[in-house]
């Protein structure tokens, strides 16, 4: 069969297109995984995020799909609606398949769409079995993970467990299914690597948990050093570690390391996600490991820098330093400085906006943002599906905004006891802007020739919303962020 698997085009305002692309790793894991026999394209439509309707045409009309599977997360949820719509006017016989964290999580969402199944949790043997049920005419009762419209009615099978990665069942992925090119990480080809999947910390706003439960499982580092060398042998200079928590085990991660260097494959740029409290433990030999097998930038999961937030996330003993055994307070400042140490970039999150924060507190963590992180991936919390974080916003009657395309992180869904929504936003999009523009001369070290050719469009976009008016002082800065928030809607609309 042709099989035409689709990543959305809607990105997060923290990764504007010009400067960061990333494959959508699921997808070709996904192609990987089924049988040989089949025709499998893949295409990321971050990559034409301004020619969606247009490359989809295209796309059905050279690739003619039998079945179409799309990766979707919640605010995506509309985008994929209308690309379904479109795919069924030019194709009406086309099975659609949907899957990833919100089809998982909020089925119930998708079963009045144009859609055929749901393929609910992780997705690589649960689709392969559908594609063999769909070629032989077989049933689809026993199929894990499965939902499936039946007549007027829609069966949901038992879950999937999750895969235990040791036992080698998952296949490497399928690069050279990708039909489309550009993936970018500022001027470098990058792609993604995942070494392991789930997490057994249970914060309040992320959906891991509530898609797989607690629970760490590993691949062997020699599948992991394959699956390298096979992204570099597809171009990828910049390689994204997308495990879900990497640091978990920071005695694999070390070894990992080792075996990096080991490999020769140190010639690499690697990104990776951190918990602040495995870096401040284990930073003064884990750090310099980390610089010697290539890691350039480490995305920290700071939170928040108040106790009293790190409780309401449920993040505190990931943020915890330790000495002796003992608890010895935030370990943030302590990560930042073996990182900063080691010549490595610290890209720090943080959440802000949380329901008890005052305008002081979220002055406080825009501070600490602006002295002490490289770049900033600052969000709003956001009620995604059967996170406890959102019954308890619903509850205390916080949630302000219930449409889901704005569900992307930056934009303040929420409001706090304190502080409305939009002002919250408005403080994050006012401070963020200027950190942006003091990572610049970091930017173009690593990247001079992508950096002197762009940077006039990264400057557009950081502060776009701007006119000679306000230049000239003739309006105030909320004035531009309304402007703003009129151009960031306008950019939602794909399709």
């Amino acid at each position: 069969m042709n099989i035409l698997l689709l990543s959305m085009p809607d990105y997060f305002e923290h990764m504007p297109p010009l400067a960061v692309r990333m494959p959508n790793g699921a997808l070709a894991s996904l192609a990987g995984n089924v049988d040989d026999h089949h025709r499998v394209g893949i295409a990321d439509l971050i990559l034409r995020h301004d020619s969606v309707r247009e490359t989809i045409v295209r796309l059905m009309h050279e690739f003619n799909p039998e079945v179409i599977g799309l990766s979707v997360m919640t605010f995506q949820r509309r985008t994929a609606g209308r690309i379904i719509d479109l795919a069924r006017k030019l194709k009406p016989s086309v099975r659609v398949v949907v899957g990833g964290y919100d089809p998982s999580l909020a089925p119930e969402a998708y079963e009045p769409m144009n859609v055929d199944y749901i393929v609910r949790g992780e997705g690589e043997i649960t689709f392969r079995e559908l594609l063999r049920a769909l070629e032989n005419r077989g049933e689809f009762e026993r199929i894990s993970g499965l939902s499936y419209r039946a007549g007027e009615r829609w069966v949901h099978n038992p879950v999937r467990p999750v895969h235990r990665l040791e036992d080698g069942e998952i296949r490497l992925p399928k690069r050279s299914a990708r039909v489309l090119r550009g993936y970018t990480l500022l001027g470098r080809s990058v792609d993604v690597i995942e070494t392991s999947r789930g997490c057994t910390y249970d914060c309040s706003f992320c959906s891991i948990i509530e898609m797989r439960g607690r629970n760490f499982h590993t691949y062997s580092f020699e599948r992991v050093l394959a699956d390298i060398r096979d992204a570099r042998d597809h171009g990828a200079r910049t390689i994204f570690f997308v495990d879900d928590n990497i640091t978990l085990n920071v005695r694999r991660f070390e070894a990992l390391c080792r075996a990096i260097i080991e490999a020769g494959l140190n010639q690499l740029d690697y990104f990776v996600q951190a918990m602040t409290s495995a870096i401040a433990d284990h930073g003064e030999t884990l750090a310099p490991l980390m610089r010697r097998a290539g890691f350039r930038y480490v995305f920290l999961g700071i939170e928040n820098i108040l106790e009293g937030d790190l409780q309401f996330l449920r993040a505190a003993s990931k943020n915890t330093e330790h000495k002796s055994g003992n608890q010895a307070g935030n370990a943030t400042l302590r990560a930042i400085d073996c990182l900063h140490r080691n010549k490595m970039y610290v890209v720090g999150g943080l959440i802000v906006g949380n329901p008890e924060d005052t305008v002081e507190a979220i002055e406080a963590n825009l501070e600490f943002a602006r002295r002490y992180v490289d770049w900033p991936y600052i969000q709003h919390p956001t009620p995604y599906p059967r996170t406890p974080m959102t019954q308890d916003f619903r509850q205390r009657g916080l949630i302000t905004i219930e449409r889901l395309e704005e569900y992307d992180g930056t934009t303040a869904v929420v409001r706090t006891e304190h502080v409305p929504a939009e002002e919250i936003e408005y403080m994050r999009w006012k401070a963020e802007r200027w950190m942006k523009v003091r990572h610049m001369p970091a930017a173009f070290r690593h990247d001079p020739w992508f950096v002197l050719r762009h940077a006039p469009q990264m400057f557009a976009h950081t502060f776009r919303g701007i006119t000679l008016r306000s230049l000239l002082g003739l309006e105030n800065s909320h004035q531009v962020f309304r402007r703003y928030k009129t151009i960031r809607c306008q950019e939602r609309e794909f399709v």
